[in-house]
């Protein structure tokens, strides 16, 4: 069993920056792939960035490459993601997720075997 927790979320501006985390306990995430996902209101949950168990792969959804980018410190049993230019529609419920498979996108919602509580991330305009 993996327990994960994230932590960074907040209330920026736009253009502004936030990092997330997301600490794991429970196991060690170095066997598993790893992703943040988010999820707005009255939408589902979808992709941000995903990594691969070693950190050799990863992936983005088009509407954040360029801006977030996706880090792990298996040594520390955490995974990272930061968030530069900051839109409002950037604005969610952000969870990481752990799971054993990795496609061409990485691993997706359907995939996850394990998630975290979310953390809100709020962009003001």
């Amino acid at each position: 069993q993996v327990q994960l927790v994230e932590s960074g979320g907040g209330l920026v501006q736009a253009g502004g920056s936030l990092r997330l985390s997301c600490a794991a306990s429970g196991r060690s995430l170095s066997t598993y792939h790893m992703g943040w996902f988010r999820q707005a209101p009255g939408k589902e949950r979808a992709s941000v960035a995903t990594i691969n168990s070693s950190g050799t792969s990863t992936y983005y959804a088009d509407p954040v490459k360029g801006r977030f980018t996706i880090s792990r410190d298996n040594a520390q049993n955490t995974v990272y993601l930061q968030m530069n230019s900051l839109k409002p529609e950037d604005t969610a419920v952000y969870y990481c997720g752990a799971g054993r498979v990795y496609a061409s996108m990485g691993v997706t919602p359907n995939t996850v075997n394990y998630w975290g509580q979310g953390t809100q991330v709020t962009v003001s305009s």
